[in-house]
């Protein structure tokens, strides 16, 4: 070894006895080293223990906190969530309430719509029915209709339903012969004596329907002249045979059993009506046939209303002479009362002047017998017989006025 080479193992000095080298100072000084060290450790550890000490204090007062934090919350969620319940509920109910409510007036009107429904079903379905009669009847009025004979006894009947239904009887004469052999459907009886009035009820209604059913303007115009030829002819029979003079009335009603039938004669054929008119024919409607029945009937009941004049004179003097004895009579009778009232009014003035001396009498002491009471006693007596000489004199006036 070198001499000055440096080892561990030389005594560098000396502690006591004992020799310390720098191995050993080495020593020490890694073993202090690791004191220190450890020391600082432990204190770190410690400091570390206090910071884990202090965070988990804080975590567990955070966590406290937190728990309360969630424990108010969750219980003012529990009371606002109660609180929403009940909100729901009560306006679940509100609304189950309104909804069955509104259900049942919804029900209510479905039942009261299909009860109307069926009603006017009921009305459609007599209306259809009567609809499908009126159809029959359309029919059998058409084949009515189509056959003259039954035609002619169609426009009589309806005819004859307007006199009956207008006139009293014994105003009118259906199919009644005249003079000359001629019967016409009606003859009505005038007031005054005047002649009657004739109504002929038959209408030539071939050309009619012919002209109504026409396919082409020529037809139509062909089957127009038809018409006027045969209402010519009609007219021209009636004034003929129903206007007799002297016997009849110079005019004459040609009944037409129908309303349209009417206008279109007087709207198309005005020349029928006024040569008509000229041969004192009158064309007259079911209404027109009506209006003149009644203006009839107004004119029969003022004739009769005249006729009986004379008799409703006579009763009204009879009357006048029954009226003039029950004056006379009520007259009497009121004298007589007059009479029995101032009879009556002296029976009250008796009694009245018999009460006053009764009263008197009553007054006097009774001890002694006055000598003026025989006479006041005897007055007394006379006024009893003055009001019996009364009340007899009105019986006997009673007596006599029965």
């Amino acid at each position: 070894m070198e001499p000055n080479a440096f080892s561990f193992d030389q005594p560098l000095l000396l502690l006591g006895t004992l020799p310390v080298t720098a191995g050993h100072l080495v020593t020490v000084a890694a073993f202090l080293s690791v004191l220190l060290a450890l020391a600082s450790a432990r204190k770190a550890r410690a400091r570390r223990a206090d910071d884990r000490d202090q965070q988990l204090s804080a975590l567990l007062a955070a966590q406290t906190e937190m728990q309360g934090r969630v424990a108010a919350m969750a219980e003012v969620f529990g009371t606002r969530q109660a609180e929403l319940n009940q909100t729901l509920s009560q306006r679940i109910d509100g609304m189950t309430h309104r909804l069955g409510a509104s259900i049942s007036e919804q029900t209510k009107a479905t039942h009261e719509n299909l009860r109307r429904l069926q009603e006017r079903l009921a009305v459609i379905d007599s209306a259809q029915n009567n609809i499908q009669s009126l159809a029959k009847d359309m029919a059998g009025l058409q084949s009515i209709l189509a056959n003259k004979q039954t035609r002619g006894a169609f426009g009589q009947s309806r005819m004859e339903t307007i006199v009956a239904d207008g006139l009293p009887i014994g105003a009118f004469t259906f199919q009644a012969t005249l003079s000359n052999g001629a019967r016409p459907d009606c003859i009505i009886r005038m007031p005054n004596g005047q002649p009657p009035l004739v109504i002929d009820a038959k209408f030539p209604l071939e050309a009619w329907n012919a002209m109504r059913d026409a396919e082409s303007a020529e037809r139509r115009q062909q089957a127009a002249q038809s018409f006027r030829r045969d209402m010519e002819v009609h007219v021209r029979d009636i004034a003929g045979k129903y206007l007799l003079a002297g016997e009849t009335q110079d005019t004459a009603f040609l009944f037409v059993p129908s309303e349209s039938i009417f206008a279109e004669i007087h709207e198309h054929f005005e020349a029928i009506v006024q040569k008509a008119h000229r041969q004192r024919v009158v064309i007259v409607s079911p209404s027109l046939l009506l209006l003149s029945i009644q203006v009839i009937q107004a004119i029969l009941k003022d004739a009769r209303m005249r006729e009986q004049a004379h008799l409703i004179q006579g009763e009204v003097v009879r009357l006048m002479e029954d009226l003039t004895r029950l004056d006379e009579r009520v007259r009497k009778l009121q004298g007589h009362f007059a009479m029995t009232q101032k009879d009556v009014e002296d029976i009250l003035i008796s009694s009245d002047k018999l009460t006053r001396r009764g009263a008197k009498i009553e007054a006097l002491e009774l001890e002694a017998v006055a000598p003026g009471a025989e006479g006041g006693k005897g007055t007394g007596g006379k006024g009893d017989r003055m009001v019996d000489n009364r009340i007899g004199q009105l019986k006997l006036r009673v007596v006599d006025e029965d």
